[in-house]
């Protein structure tokens, strides 16, 4: 295993179309490259270390930022389909002939579009607090583009629920996110948050005709993991991935909200490290 981790990985940038993309790679070399794609309005030092460490004990990582988005240059797009062809860019900047991609909230609606259009490109996928296009609840009429001025509370609320057990992950987690003191990423402007919440309400909008029919041509095997108590994107979403993707399976943690994969982290990891096995 490679001695580079989450904390000190080195930034790295790679032109990939009209954007240098900022990208950080570590783990085990040898794999399937494991794409990390990231929730609505963040940047790479929003993933909690624990998660990219333990994949990264049996995977190649790659975690990055989109276009606009925290240290990459370039015009955030402002729809799905518009962030799936620069994270393809990106993907043929770096010569990688496959993936597997693990996307987190709005990352996986990306990854579902990236299965959808580019099936030669994508592996396996794997789900995180996400849902189908047009999907039940997915308004997000809660989420805003402006600077927030308690974050924390913002985290807390939205990505872990009120019992103590998980108010405590939930801390934990927070202090993780701050372990990583050194070429820290760039702050997500406003701008890019409001495409970025543009995409996802575009995304979460009932179309007119059959809103499932995507998921029923995307062959890869999935793991769809979701929170029982996810404020953010409702857990019948998950449900929904499902039932309507082939060869998914689906795997609901207790007492968890947006974050599942990070409150219930050991156990979420050797669940990965099952699905990914060759």
């Amino acid at each position: 295993m490679s001695l580079i981790t989450h904390e000190i990985a080195p930034t790295q940038y790679v032109q990939a179309g009209e954007s240098r993309v900022a990208y950080r790679r570590f783990g085990k070399q040898g794999r399937t490259p494991l794409l990390l794609l990231n929730f609505f309005s963040a940047h790479m030092d929003d993933w909690d270390p624990k998660v990219t460490n333990g994949l990264a004990e049996d995977q190649d990582v790659i975690i990055f930022d989109y276009p606009g988005v925290g240290s990459s240059s370039g015009e955030t797009p402002s729809n799905v389909a518009g962030l799936t062809k620069s994270v393809v860019s990106f993907v043929h900047a770096l010569e990688l002939k496959q993936i597997d991609a693990v996307g987190f909230s709005l990352g996986g609606m990306i990854s579902q579009q990236l299965a959808f259009e580019y099936p030669d490109l994508i592996r396996r996928i794997i789900l995180l607090g996400t849902g189908p296009q047009g999907g039940e609840g997915m308004t997000f009429t809660e989420l805003s583009a402006e600077e927030q001025s308690d974050p924390e509370k913002i985290l807390m609320f939205a990505f872990f629920t009120t019992s103590e057990e998980s108010v405590a992950a939930g801390q934990a987690y927070i202090k993780r996110l701050k372990l990583r003191t050194i070429d820290r990423d760039a702050p997500v402007s406003t701008n890019a948050a409001a495409a970025e919440l543009a995409a996802i309400r575009d995304w979460g909008a009932i179309p007119s005709t059959n809103r499932f029919a995507m998921l029923k041509e995307i062959r890869q095997p999935t793991l769809v993991v979701h929170g029982m108590k996810d404020v953010v994107v409702m857990p019948i979403n998950a449900f929904l991935l499902t039932q309507n993707i082939r060869n998914a399976q689906l795997i609901i943690y207790p007492d968890a909200s947006h974050a599942a994969q990070s409150q219930h982290a050991d156990v979420f990891l050797e669940h990965v490290k099952l699905f990914l096995k060759d």
